[in-house]
């Protein structure tokens, strides 16, 4: 799936997302330097050509060779890295043994000879490794060894009997946080008989820790247990006033769980500050609870006096467009003194403008931001997006792209322009021109990771050029391999070239890092074709309860017939 131009960012706990930033096969952004004498210069120089084409086997294979031949023993881990994201078993273990051979011992040698037994079924071997990963003195031991898990076993089960057998030798370390780490890891095998183990020893270790109760209403919802998840929140709701610095955490969860107004009134009950009383606002707005957003405004108002606080004038503005007090609300923003949030406060005028019907002053507004010298040029970049998101809201295409085009013609370099006109090509089906934009953006800079995976999704989704899709989004991986989206591109393109079982697992491994629509939707496709029918029922109700009108989800009903 394209990474959205604009984020909605979410109050709930992300336990588990974090530790993939510490991938032992995550390669460096420069290129290795020749080796002396340059013996291995045309196998590396093939293999970085190679890896930046998105041919991850080719570019594996090259720097093996140049391993070989220079011994360099740091070509031989690049190439068992690159080897290991193209699935390349083979050419990951010979690197494998090159680069044991030279290297002295460390953890992503270990973790990378971890992943390699688990994908060969050598399972002893696998817990060997573990093992000593997690009893290594080194604090980053653990995270090595949960993420030799995570990409491991080519089937949960494995990896799941593997996971219990370092339980059963006391291996898992007592750390709360690698804890809760390994129960969401055996949560996303799928494995409930484990995950209740895990949990148990947690609790036993620490009774009163409210991240457990965290954990465990996080897992039940996931798990579809709605009530069972509520029953573990309420229990933490009553002790609030003993972890106070739970409440932020308890708030995301219940958002999670789509209750905005009980995720408000929990904010409401502890510290405020102008952080807080913002995130109450999103969730009352949420909620549509307009006598909570009165009752806020009041409390913002009676706080105010004099000059004040910018931010505060700022959120009053905001809330007070919200409630449709469109004139309070110009009030409040014109009285936004000086600096970024000053034309902040001009953007959300010409917002408000535009709602109170009055949208040739609002985009006038927009125009002047655009033709001022002085603003910042992120405001004016901002000031074509806005002036184009809002020209969508009224239906008018042409002045939406018109807005695109005046933005370019003024920031010609512009990437946030030119990936928001891309995305907003293919969401008309002019998928040739989404094309062009991207492909603009990657000759500025050939290594934006955000322009590959948007255009080998695009290609993998909307034209049958699947190869040429996959390389995009395999340059993507190498980038950032944690990234739930450039997952989910990568599950889709697998399965539009029918390795269906190999797409379910990095769909649901996107689905476990992010709860979006359109990948539930991915995966109940994929299972409806594997004639898994009632799993991918249950899928698509999951992705109807998150956001029912997901384009991704009604096209996935109508082609499967799921929703007739």
């Amino acid at each position: 799936m394209p990474m959205p131009d604009s984020h909605v960012r979410r109050l709930s706990i992300l336990l588990m997302s974090m530790l993939l930033a510490c991938a032992p096969w995550q390669l460096a952004a420069k290129t290795p330097k020749p080796a002396p004498g340059n013996v291995a210069l045309e196998p590396m120089l093939a293999g970085e050509f190679a890896l930046q084409a998105g041919k991850l086997d080719e570019a594996a294979k090259h720097y093996l060779e140049a391993a070989r031949k220079s011994g360099d023993i740091g070509l031989a881990e690049r190439a068992a890295r690159i080897a290991l994201l193209a699935n390349d078993d083979r050419t990951a273990n010979a690197a494998l043994a090159l680069w044991k051979r030279g290297a002295e011992p460390s953890l992503a040698l270990s973790a990378t000879e971890a992943t390699l037994a688990l994908r060969g079924g050598k399972a002893a071997t696998a817990v060997s490794s573990l093992e000593a990963l997690l009893r290594n003195p080194d604090p980053r031991g653990w995270r090595y060894a949960l993420i030799a898990l995570s990409a491991g076993g080519k089937d949960t089960a494995s990896t799941a009997d593997v996971l219990q057998k370092l339980r059963e030798r006391d291996a898992l370390p007592k750390d709360m946080d690698a804890q809760l780490a390994f129960a969401g890891l055996a949560q996303r095998l799928q494995q409930q008989p484990l995950v209740d183990a895990l949990i148990a020893d947690i609790v036993k270790a620490h009774p009163n820790e409210p991240r457990v109760q965290l954990l465990q209403a996080s897992l039940a919802r996931e798990a579809g247990n709605l009530d069972d998840a509520r029953q573990q929140l309420e229990a933490l709701r009553s002790r609030l006033d003993e972890i106070p610095g739970a409440r932020l955490a308890l708030a995301g969860e219940y958002e999670a769980l789509g209750d905005a107004a009980t995720s408000a009134a929990i904010l409401a009950g502890g510290p405020q500050n102008t952080q807080t009383r913002a995130l109450r606002a999103a969730m009352l707005s949420r909620a549509k609870d307009d006598p909570g957003l009165e009752k806020l405004y009041a409390e913002l108002k009676a706080e105010t006096v004099g000059p004040g606080d910018p931010r505060q004038r700022l959120l009053l503005g905001q809330v007070a467009e919200t409630l449709k007090k469109y004139d309070e609300a110009l009030q409040w923003y014109d009285a936004v003194a000086g600096g970024n949030l000053r034309d902040v406060a001009r953007l959300r005028r010409a917002s408000t403008f535009h709602a109170m019907g009055r949208k040739d002053e609002g985009f006038a507004a927009l125009r002047a931001l655009q033709n001022d010298d002085a603003a910042e040029g992120e405001v004016v970049r901002d000031a074509y997006l806005a002036e184009a998101e809002l020209r969508r809201e009224d239906g008018d295409e042409k002045g939406e792209f018109d807005a695109y085009a005046r933005g370019l013609a003024a920031m010609p370099d512009e990437l946030a322009i030119l990936y928001s006109r891309a995305l907003a090509w293919e969401r008309v089906d002019q998928i040739d021109r989404a094309e062009a934009d991207l492909r603009k953006l990657l000759v500025i800079e050939p290594d934006n990771v955000a322009a590959l995976n948007a255009l080998g999704y695009t290609l993998a989704d909307r034209t049958t050029r699947y190869r040429e899709a996959l390389e995009l989004i395999d340059r993507a991986r190498v980038a950032d391999p944690g990234n739930a989206a450039i997952i989910d591109s990568h599950g889709w393109v697998l399965y539009r070239l029918g390795r269906n079982e190999e797409a379910l697992v990095q769909l649901e491994r996107s689905f476990a890092l992010n709860k979006d629509a359109e990948v539930a939707a991915h995966v109940a496709e994929v299972l409806w074709v594997l004639g898994r029918k009632d799993e991918a029922q249950k899928w698509f109700d999951q992705a109807r309860r998150i956001d029912p009108e997901n384009r991704s989800l009604r096209r996935a009903l109508e082609k499967t017939g799921a929703g007739s």
